[in-house]
């Protein structure tokens, strides 16, 4: 891991000789980890992106369905975070946090069986220390435009009218309607003409138990003609990710730190994939870690002023899943 000054001037120097890398940078940029295409070959790490596949990537399906078994952490351990969070969202000091918590889980498969099995737009295994099978692009980068496409709201889609319900849900709206803002704001600190070109757009995403419908936005902007010099300063300028953090972003990530008793690490951080001229990346979420004491799931959701707890406590557990076929 290099310093952030470094990791800086590296990521420049990538863009200006258009030198193909990727990047993982943890939820609070304390830690990086950069490798052209040559070291990931031989770092252990792989990957799977829509335009880009590194590592063994063998076909490692498990032959029965991937089961976790969820050690869900106590109703009234949540609440506690819960309501430092909504405390501080009474107070002003935030209009919308991510609260997140870890939760052990139990499992007869490997990281790298899940890993294969998992179906999901972007998928990693870093060294088995833990995997992401994440559904969230971060912000692409094409022919001088950004791209950012947050997502916020999700329900069971077996649920009667689901679609409608989340699409109606107010609390859900609300929250959307502040991380699009959010990101709007943030992609205007290193674009132009930045514009939501589609609002509230249904994805669905099938798990081992479950469909849901997750409701995401397509945002985009122009981008200075020399942008590529200057790569690693647009990247950490918009970090970390406004859809795992909140607004305003440098208050909330305090508030976070006070309402969660873990370190995120690289969870809710982000993997950057450059190809030499274009740039698409993820949210690290959907997250299994390997730990001393065992597998961790790390989960969580936006919380508003409207957030009712018992809802969000359970959309936490909802989100503990594995998306397969």
């Amino acid at each position: 891991m290099q310093t952030h000054r470094a990791i800086i001037d590296k990521i420049n120097n990538f863009g200006k000789n258009n030198i193909p890398f990727v990047l993982f940078v943890d939820f609070l940029m304390n830690k990086t980890h950069c490798f052209t295409l040559e070291e990931l070959e031989v770092s252990g790490v792989e990957i799977s992106f829509p335009q880009f596949k590194s590592g063994q990537m063998t076909d490692g399906r498990c032959q029965e369905k991937v089961e976790i078994e969820k050690k869900n952490i106590s109703f009234d351990e949540y609440e506690k975070g819960f309501n430092v969070v909504k405390k501080q969202l009474d107070y002003g000091n935030s209009y919308l946090t991510n609260l997140t918590f870890t939760t052990p889980i139990e499992t007869k498969n490997s990281l790298q069986e899940i890993f294969q099995s998992a179906e999901a737009k972007y998928k990693i295994n870093f060294k088995n220390e833990w995997i992401c099978f994440s559904p969230e692009t971060f912000i692409k980068i094409e022919d001088g435009k950004i791209f950012s496409f947050p997502m916020k709201g999700t329900i069971d889609a077996s649920l009667e009218n689901a679609e409608q319900l989340i699409l109606n849900d107010e609390k859900e709206t609300a929250e959307h309607y502040t991380i699009v803002d959010l990101i709007r704001n943030d992609l205007s600190i290193v674009a132009t003409n930045v514009h939501v070109e589609k609002f509230r757009f249904i994805d669905t995403i099938k798990t081992s138990n479950k469909t849901l419908l997750q409701i995401s936005s397509k945002i985009v902007g122009d981008l200075p003609t020399h942008y590529l010099e200057q790569l690693g300063h647009l990247i950490f300028s918009l970090l970390p990710a406004g859809s795992i953090s909140g607004a305003p972003k440098k208050k909330t990530i305090e508030i976070i730190q006070a309402a969660e008793k873990d370190d995120r690490g690289f969870y809710t951080g982000t993997c950057f994939y450059f190809d030499g001229a274009t740039i698409d990346s993820c949210v690290l979420i959907r997250f299994i870690e390997q730990t001393t004491n065992g597998l961790v799931y790390k989960s969580g959701g936006g919380i508003t002023i409207n957030s009712e707890v018992e809802k969000e406590y359970q959309e936490l557990i909802d989100k503990i899943y594995v998306p397969t076929l």
